[in-house]
């Protein structure tokens, strides 16, 4: 593995390229056009790299411990201090990049980001792990929509949805991890729910996502509201028993949550009700 590529893998690519994407498709759903979606993407992208270069930096020796080959520091194949390096930069370009915006929307990405942060530390192994994630995801559409021309206020479904869709994704979030988190004491409040319970709430906050979308805007539902409410009944499901059945780290609740993220954003985009 190159050294970039380390680099790149130490950032938790998967999940932080979902939040930014969706961020940035919701932003276009919006109506933003132009300099302001790549605005969107890059300051959103910033918070998801900070958060995941800063956990790497924070976690090296208990990854070592545990004998996590798959994280580039524990492996030896980046160092710690060039992870915790670049964390540090993107948590500082993260007010940066908001400011074309405007102060509101300034304001909002950068509490986004120590919110993020908080989750690392010290919040991790606490009872309250689960407040950044419903924190910094009820902020995130909510600064997609006041960073529009004219700094238009975020409806109190979207940032809801936003809240609800962050704490679901946090508890399936940790399900591949929960063995190696207990061994080294991070005892996060979807590790003192255990595994069954942890998958269950997950299940039941992107469910109440889902239909807060669907259900929240004015007016009756539409079609891909309807379609994508029943997606979501199907795929938690799914990831669930998946979950069950799996022998090694339980990584299908996860993936099952990013599928009904994607749909949450895309029931935005096509519900046309944002703003």
């Amino acid at each position: 593995m190159s050294r970039a590529l380390a680099v790149i893998k130490s950032s938790h690519p998967e999940p932080g390229g979902a939040v930014t994407v969706a961020m940035t498709l919701l932003a276009i759903g919006v109506g933003h056009r132009g300099w302001s979606i790549l605005g969107v993407f890059a300051a959103v992208g910033a918070t998801q790299l900070a958060v995941g270069w800063v956990n790497d930096w924070l976690d090296a020796d208990r990854d070592r411990v545990t004998g996590r080959t798959d994280k580039p520091v524990a492996s030896g194949a980046v160092s710690r201090r060039t992870v915790g390096v670049a964390g540090l930069v993107a948590a500082l370009a993260i007010p940066l990049l908001g400011l074309p915006f405007g102060l509101w929307p300034t304001i909002l990405i950068t509490l986004v980001g120590i919110f993020a942060l908080l989750y690392d530390w010290p919040l991790k192994s606490t009872a309250l792990s689960v407040v950044p994630y419903v924190v910094a995801f009820g902020l995130l559409p909510a600064f997609v929509v006041v960073a529009l021309p004219g700094h238009p206020a975020p409806p109190v479904w979207l940032v809801a949805a936003g809240s609800l869709l962050g704490a679901g994704a946090h508890f399936a979030n940790v399900l591949p991890d929960l063995a190696d988190d207990a061994a080294t004491g991070v005892r996060g409040l979807p590790h003192r729910l255990g595994e069954t319970g942890s998958a269950i709430v997950a299940a039941l906050l992107l469910l109440a996502a889902t239909l807060t979308l669907v259900f929240g805007p004015a007016g009756p539902p539409s079609w891909p509201g309807w379609v994508g409410a029943a997606a979501a009944v199907v795929v938690l499901p799914l990831g669930w028993a998946a979950t069950r059945r799996a022998k090694g780290r339980g990584v299908a609740m996860f993936r099952a949550v990013i599928v009904v993220a994607l749909i949450d954003v895309l029931l935005l985009i096509f519900s046309g009700r944002v703003v």
